[in-house]
């Protein structure tokens, strides 16, 4: 009997991947890498159609703050349901909007805070990052874009030009630092110090090409670039040149907001206040919901300059609502810094057992495991030479393999475990659990990872730990 019920749930779950192939757009992603239909969810579990059961470590790509289906979540949107409230209001005023916007305001940076202004966007990130571009090119009167290599700020027009992958050029791109795949071979302090000076460099010669841009926009850490956090002292140093060229600083807290990185804001690890921030996926506690956060003197909106249709999602703003309280009242950020501190030493320790591992990396619980080819050319670990500018060595990473991370991928699927890629050559395998797994789901989701790294590396024919291994300056951990 239990053995035809299954049967039947195979075969329900095998004709919707069927249909959903012969139906959806080519332009899907997800559902290539990971063929399961989810049917019912709580917390970090999914169980699919098959009646399988999941480890979700991709959390809607990040929006899942407190995971699936939290109960303060759904209670905060059951209370609008049975209130009769409108569900959809353009940009009108509504108690649901009043209390979002009270409890979003109270966690803000010190100095934007107290003099913040929003803008309600479309549903999207992408559409908050289009607004933002608009912003600060309305309120200084310039045209011009600061962006990062490794970029990622979403799939409109303008978004697009600003990321890493943009066919055309149509913002100055600047050098975001790293360790592993330093663009000066050096990574560390003195590799974010040439960054630095690049960006300098750029603004100050009248000759470089590029005219005092009306604003930068930078993510924290950068995301589906690598998961590359941005050193403290580097985003410091962005937010004093900037200031002092009256270049508006744009902070893209899309993937990084609401505690992900050990800090309700990524920016608060550094201090800075930007002047303009990008918000979406956790404010909306799974639901649709983007918005820009700008100091109020560069309101220089007329009315209509931005608009959306969904702008108004009431219950995605009480899912808002609901989850950055729930963080904010019981520390999850710092819950996250702690525990992803632990997560990644742990990880840390697959750099020294398997040479596919180039690096791990990340800050609270935004992990990422680089994996590399140890035998491909020019990866010789010794490779070594010094530095034009300094006594430190520059290094040359081992090439990435995005055919290693797709084959940890499935090894982790096989074991109930979801994952995503990303990073420049879908060669990170990637962690985003949500803020409220617990100690033992994170040493389940550490023992299926290590275990398909383990797989991988074995069936590529490495055995045991490997010895030569030149680690730079070091993991950098959050």
């Amino acid at each position: 009997m239990a053995e035809g019920r299954h049967g039947e749930a195979r075969a329900v779950h095998e004709g919707i991947l069927r249909r959903q192939s012969a139906r959806e757009s080519s332009a899907r992603t997800y559902a290539r890498a990971l063929p399961i239909v989810p049917v019912r969810a709580r917390g970090l579990t999914i169980e699919g159609a098959d009646g399988r059961r999941y480890l979700d470590c991709l959390s809607g790509a990040g929006t899942l703050a407190l995971g699936h289906n939290h109960p303060v979540v759904l209670e905060a949107i059951r209370r609008v349901l049975d209130s009769g409230a409108p569900l959809s209001v353009l940009d009108l005023a509504t108690p649901v909007k009043d209390a979002f916007i009270t409890e979003l305001f109270r966690t803000l940076p010190p100095g934007l805070a107290d003099r913040a202004r929003v803008q309600f966007c479309g549903p999207a990130g992408t559409d908050a990052v289009e607004a933002a571009l608009k912003l600060v090119r309305a309120a200084t009167g310039r045209t011009g874009i600061l962006a990062f290599t490794g970029a990622y700020h979403g799939m409109t027009a303008g978004a697009l030009a600003a990321s890493g992958g943009a066919r055309d050029v149509q913002v100055a791109r600047l050098p975001y630092p790293q360790d592993y795949r330093c663009p000066f071979g050096i990574g560390g302090p003195r590799g974010a110090e040439l960054a630095a000076r690049w960006t300098e460099s750029l603004l100050d010669d009248p000759k470089s090409g590029v005219p005092l841009p009306a604003g930068m926009i930078l993510e924290p850490v950068q995301g589906e670039g690598g998961v590359l956090p941005g050193p403290d002292d580097w985003l410091r140093r962005m937010r004093r040149i900037t200031a002092d060229r009256s270049v508006l600083l744009i902070a893209d807290e899309v993937q990084t907001g609401v505690g992900r990185t050990g800090a309700f804001w990524a920016v608060d690890h550094s201090g800075v206040t930007p002047d303009v921030m990008v918000l979406s996926k956790a404010i909306g506690g799974s639901l649709p919901l983007a918005v820009i956060v700008y100091r109020d003197d560069l309101d220089v909106w007329q009315p209509g300059a931005h608009a959306g249709t969904f702008r108004g999602n009431q219950l995605a703003m009480a899912a808002g609502t609901a989850t950055l309280t729930y963080v904010r009242e019981n520390g999850l950020a710092e819950r996250a810094a702690a525990l992803g501190s632990r997560m990644l030493r742990q990880l840390g320790e697959l750099t020294d057992a398997f040479a596919c591992v180039g690096e791990v990396r990340g800050r609270g619980l935004m992990i990422g495991v680089e994996m590399v080819d140890p035998e491909g050319a020019g990866a010789d670990p010794g490779d070594q030479h010094a530095s034009p500018t300094g006594p430190e060595p520059a290094r040359t990473p081992h090439p990435a393999a995005p055919e290693l991370a797709a084959a940890v991928q499935r090894e982790c699927l096989q074991r109930g475990l979801i994952v995503e890629l990303g990073g420049r050559h879908s060669a990170v395998v990637r962690l985003l659990p949500p803020l409220t797994i617990s100690d033992e789901q994170a040493a389940a989701v550490l023992d299926r990872l290590t275990d398909a790294v383990a797989a991988v590396a074995r069936t590529h024919g490495e055995h045991g730990p490997h010895r030569g291994r030149h680690h730079g300056p070091g993991r950098r951990a959050g």
